[in-house]
């Protein structure tokens, strides 16, 4: 599973953990920061939880800190995705944390809600460094708790072959991507493009469309959830054309299969991250690079995309507080983040780092760099993970036929009320 997908399901499997343990006072609100962050030297011992390969790979780079700041060290636990979301939960409930936890993009509202997170020191960072998308996977009820560490976003990869043969270019508007998959498809391809026909995680390809459309998940103050409006029936009415079409298989392809069958033509194109691009072309081969290419997602009003990513988070607890925000100020500086792409190949959360030749020079990097300003994420609330099921249930219903767009989205709005947001 990718990082979107691994976070997110323990997210889903865990999202009660918190319920009824731990601390009860909500979020600490703009004014519990403990102070401003000076620009002397960091010292002491800080700790840091962070999962799956960033969790593996982080102490090269922290190392680089020690060397800046050699009266600070820094111990890395690599913590399997898996387990992290009740790891933190459960540290958080025993008073344990640890300094900073790397925190999945929708994590952040439900551990903020339980008020272990600090919010962010004013100056730290500058906001508008950042990607505004990637930025608001930080902030719950206007108070920004944490800060973005790596980013990841949604293009569409496809097969520039079989779009060159069917005299077709990738798409920009839904139009153009409706004909652009029929046309992949008459190339001989199973999917013209391969969409997940709804179940787990499949919120994340229709909420894209339902932001194209104008439309969101809440209302503008946040507090109403907007699933019964004429932009997320267009979002989902247009979701289904792909399956009632048979653009689309009602298939659902787990990781390894994507790969394979774009390389052998039977799916035409697909939805990803930048994690991809590496995948693909390690098992098409040398001649596949000539054979594939991304582009920005196709839309309607706007052409917005997924965010996803990871976040840094310093606990109220924190024992070191001044040398914790100090590392993750220090992780956040364009520079930095290009060096941990290079280790880890995730895109950086900076705006800045992207005028680097390692991003504006590649032909696949760039794209997503562009994707990037105009990219969004669910509302960071603490409810999430229930709400997005149903999501997830509701589409499967819609594409298989044993619903109604309407009473789908009736049912969503109805579910998603009566479970709140968590505020």
């Amino acid at each position: 599973m990718n990082r979107w997908t691994t976070a997110l399901a323990v997210t889903a499997a865990s999202a009660l953990l918190l319920t009824g343990c731990g601390r009860t006072d909500g979020p600490a609100g703009p004014d519990a920061s403990k102070g401003a962050i000076d620009s002397e030297p960091a010292t002491g011992d800080i700790t840091i939880w962070a999962m799956g390969n960033e969790g593996e790979v982080l102490k090269e780079l922290a190392t680089q800190f020690e060397d800046a700041n050699p009266d600070a060290s820094v111990t890395v636990t690599a913590v399997p995705w898996e387990s992290a979301h009740d790891r933190i939960a459960t540290s958080i409930a025993g008073g344990e944390t640890p300094d900073i936890s790397m925190l999945g993009t929708t994590w952040v509202g439900e551990f903020a809600a339980t008020g272990a997170l600090e919010p962010t020191p004013e100056g730290l960072v500058d906001e508008g460094d950042f990607f505004e998308g990637s930025w608001g996977t930080a902030v719950v009820d206007d108070v920004a708790y944490g800060v973005p560490w790596y980013v990841d976003t949604r293009v569409l990869y496809y097969r520039t072959d079989m779009a060159e043969a069917a005299g077709v270019e990738a798409p920009e508007t839904w139009d153009e991507y409706t004909a652009f998959a029929k046309a992949l498809k008459d190339e001989g391809a199973t999917s013209g493009v391969s969409l997940p026909p709804g179940g787990f995680d499949s919120w994340q390809y229709v909420a894209p469309l339902a932001w194209q459309a104008g439309g969101d998940i809440l209302s503008e103050d946040g507090t109403e959830f907007t699933f019964d409006t004429p932009e997320w029936k267009e979002a989902f009415e247009f979701y289904k054309s792909f399956f009632d079409d048979g653009v689309a298989e009602p298939v659902r392809l787990e990781g390894g299969e994507i790969e394979q069958k774009f390389i052998d033509g039977s799916v035409g194109s697909f939805f990803s991250g930048p994690f991809h691009v590496g995948l693909l072309l390690e098992q098409g081969g040398p001649d596949f690079a000539d054979k594939f290419a991304v582009a920005e997602v196709p839309g309607d009003k706007s052409r917005t995309s997924f965010t996803g990513g990871g976040n840094l988070a310093v606990f109220n607890d924190s024992e070191n507080r001044d040398a914790a925000w100090k590392f993750v100020r220090w992780l956040s500086e364009p520079e930095t983040q290009i060096e941990w792409y290079g280790i880890s190949t995730d895109l950086p959360s900076t705006e800045a780092a992207y005028d680097d030749a390692t991003f504006s020079e590649d032909p696949y990097l760039s794209v997503f760099a562009d994707q990037l300003t105009d990219s969004k994420a669910p509302p960071a609330i603490a409810t999430w993970a229930q709400v997005s099921a149903v999501i997830d249930q509701e589409l499967e219903k819609v594409t298989r036929g044993e619903t109604s767009v309407d009473d789908a989205l009736a049912s969503i709005q109805q579910q998603a009320e009566s479970i709140g947001t968590g505020q």
